[in-house]
């Protein structure tokens, strides 16, 4: 009788003592369990399923957004780990850019716009662009947003970072750089027609 005591015992203190996170239905109705991150400071945070469309960022919205969980769990980690070109940077403050506005197609959903978007965002932090003429557009994985001419960007891929001076389209830097964001941003203001 001690014996089954005993086990009982370590029973209930291994299905007490495992945290898990929220249940998550799949597409296709199958629930899974997702198991909740431990952070260094022992607090919990749950791991989100950035592919579940209840997470997904839709329309125009503002970049602070991103600071705000669930988001920061990818946002402040890429911002903060990125380290650009100084050099490049240092060629971008130097350039006149009072006419330059800037969209940023992304989905939360796409691993490359929660790898590429955080680095931009320092990129235009480091060259003080002010974030009044930036417009971030979350779309579904089917690449559509629910706003009015969202067509006549002809987004195929995501990220897609739409650069346009005096508001005609300058270029575009379209999921990943050619060399980095930073450069490819340089090459796209300084370009002549």
């Amino acid at each position: 009788m001690k014996k089954q005591g005993i086990i009982l015992t370590i029973f209930l203190v291994i299905i007490t003592g495992c945290k898990t996170s929220k249940t998550l239905t799949s597409g296709l109705g199958q629930v899974k369990e997702e198991p909740a991150v431990i952070r260094g400071n022992n607090t919990v945070e749950e791991k989100i399923n950035f592919s579940a469309p209840e997470t997904w960022i839709l329309g125009y919205f503002r970049p602070e957004q991103l600071n705000r969980q669930p988001y920061s769990q990818w946002f402040v980690p890429g911002y903060d780990q990125y380290q650009y070109d100084e050099a490049v940077i240092r060629k971008l403050l130097d350039m006149e850019k009072q006419d330059v506005s800037i969209m940023i197609v992304m989905g939360t959903w796409c691993p490359d716009s929660r790898r590429e978007v955080p680095r931009f965002m320092k990129i235009l932090n480091a060259i003080n662009f002010p974030l009044n003429r930036v417009q971030l557009l979350g779309v579904d994985n089917a690449k559509i947003a629910p706003v009015d001419n969202y067509n006549s960007l002809v987004i195929q891929r995501v990220p897609t970072f739409i650069f346009f001076v005096k508001n005609v389209e300058a270029g575009r830097i379209i999921e990943n750089p050619s060399a980095s964001l930073e450069q490819d941003m340089l090459n796209i203001l300084t370009k002549k027609e």
